[in-house]
């Protein structure tokens, strides 16, 4: 596998790791402008969009786990054969900027959003902070990390993963022990704004 993922800054001395997962169907060039804006708010962060390790079909598009096919039954399982090469990616990067789980921050759209919501419930915390946008748990919470924070962006008109997944879990997650905080953007459908990039932004700086 050919890793196309894009290094969008990478400081001497870096003191925090972001790294991007796009949504099914995307690609790491997707989220640039996301991570050019998170540049500015953090000049000291090393920043990755990642790209997926599957393609989607004969397009350039990529993927986590195939969404042919998908129902709320099979998504775990397919959620959680994609884990281990999701979290190695994790891992792997983390290698690269010699920076740990204390200084990473993960950010995920749509598909990229499911898993790294769903990276925090298996195996170490590699993430002191999961900011998903239009994101959702593949399954019921099982665990909280204390040392995660748990930012949820929504969409209020998402027709593709509803808001209601952010505000059901949202509780879920606080009565667990976790930091939360849950934004849900009126007028807003499967997508990211600049309000979504001024909240990401504010939540790194």
């Amino acid at each position: 596998m050919t890793d196309v993922s894009i290094v969008v800054a990478r400081p001497q001395n870096a003191a925090h790791l972001v790294l991007l997962f796009h949504g099914v169907g995307s690609s790491a060039g997707n989220l640039v402008p996301l991570a050019e804006l998170i540049v500015k708010a953090r000049p000291d962060a090393m920043v990755v969009s990642v790209d997926g390790p599957h393609p989607t079909g004969p397009g350039a598009g990529r993927q986590w786990f195939s969404v042919a096919g998908v129902t709320e039954h099979n998504r775990p399982e397919r959620v959680e054969q994609a884990l281990p090469l999701f979290r190695d990616t994790i891992a792997r990067w983390q290698l690269a900027s010699g920076l740990g789980a204390d200084n990473t921050t993960l950010i995920g759209f749509s598909q990229g959003g499911i898993m790294a919501l769903e990276a925090t419930q298996a195996g170490d915390t590699q993430a002191l902070c999961v900011i998903a946008l239009a994101g959702r748990f593949a399954q019921p919470v099982r665990r909280a990390p204390p040392d995660v924070r748990y930012h949820l962006i929504h969409g209020a008109d998402d027709p593709v993963i509803r808001a209601a997944f952010s505000l059901e879990v949202a509780p879920v997650l606080q009565q667990l022990g976790a930091e939360v905080t849950l934004d849900v953007l009126p007028g807003l459908g499967h997508g990211i704004d600049m309000r979504v990039a001024k909240l990401v932004t504010g939540y790194l700086a």
